[in-house]
């Protein structure tokens, strides 16, 4: 043996805490070589600093326990292999899914750079938008608080939580709805989906025409904004061709500014 040295010298020689290599030696992975029958010390040597070394390296790949424990015991290059794979196939989902997490916040900061300049500009226009792949929750809304419920049983539904971004939640109002002036009577709400997952609960806005009109308000909550959006929808020659989408794009969350607070309609229309 070269050196002997005492569990507390262990920790800070590794960097481990001692009740972790406490609970090494209970469920035998890293046991000491000796343990002193007077006082119960226990003590390693340096001939056991690789074995140290391996538990640390396996656990910095997220490997359990139980596999780690199972490399010592079977000394199989194959097995150490397999597990090497296995972790390796881990990593490389873990980098999928946070390329996916920087594509998200890309396309909210160029939605969010986009919607500082449109907030000066609240008259209705015409626009053709692409397909937009969405989780959509077929359900009666009707206030703010069912609002907030049916979102949350969205989210569990979908195991999905709504987007902390801007503008990643959205409502849709059907056309006797618009046309009764009922603008409050909601028939679902939908999560924005860019990852076009497979579910039941998977829908397309389609790509086509839509009458767009942005209010500078944290909610839709004044009659006006739909009135003049179909009064200018019916001046352009068009008519409504589906239900309504609102979303929140800047509210008092994104900034405390009023005068930043973003909302957006976008209404189908075709030609009359």
């Amino acid at each position: 043996m070269h050196g002997r040295f005492t569990i507390g010298e262990i920790s800070k020689l590794h960097k481990i805490p001692v009740k972790t290599l406490r609970y090494y030696d209970e469920i035998d992975l890293f046991k000491p070589y000796e343990v002193d029958e007077r006082t119960g010390y226990r003590y390693y040597s340096t001939e056991q600093f690789e074995h140290l070394n391996i538990i640390h390296y396996l656990r910095e790949l997220g490997t359990p326990l139980k596999e780690i424990k199972s490399v010592f015991e079977e000394r199989d290059v194959d097995l150490f292999y397999r597990l090497l794979k296995k972790q390796e196939e881990s990593a490389i989902q873990q980098i999928k899914e946070l390329e996916k997490v920087r594509q998200r916040a890309k396309n909210r900061m160029e939605e969010l750079k986009w919607a500082r300049k449109k907030k000066d500009s609240t008259e209705p226009v015409l626009q053709f938008l692409p397909e937009r792949h969405v989780l959509e929750l077929k359900e009666p809304i009707h206030s703010y608080a069912e609002l907030e419920l049916a979102l949350r049983k969205l989210e569990n539904l979908t195991d999905r939580k709504a987007s902390i971004f801007i503008g990643g939640v959205g409502v849709t109002l059907p056309k006797k709805a618009i046309h009764s002036k009922r603008y409050k009577a909601y028939e679902s709400i939908f999560l924005m989906d860019e990852e076009k997952r497979d579910s039941p609960y998977s829908n397309v806005l389609p790509a086509m025409t839509y009458a767009c009109l942005y209010c500078n308000e944290a909610r839709i909550e004044s009659p006006e904004y739909y009135e003049r959006l179909m009064n200018y929808i019916e001046d352009q020659g068009y008519q409504q061709a589906g239900a309504a989408i609102e979303r929140v794009i800047i509210d008092h969350y994104v900034s405390k500014h009023k005068d930043e607070h973003l909302c957006e309609i976008q209404v189908p229309v075709i030609p009359i």
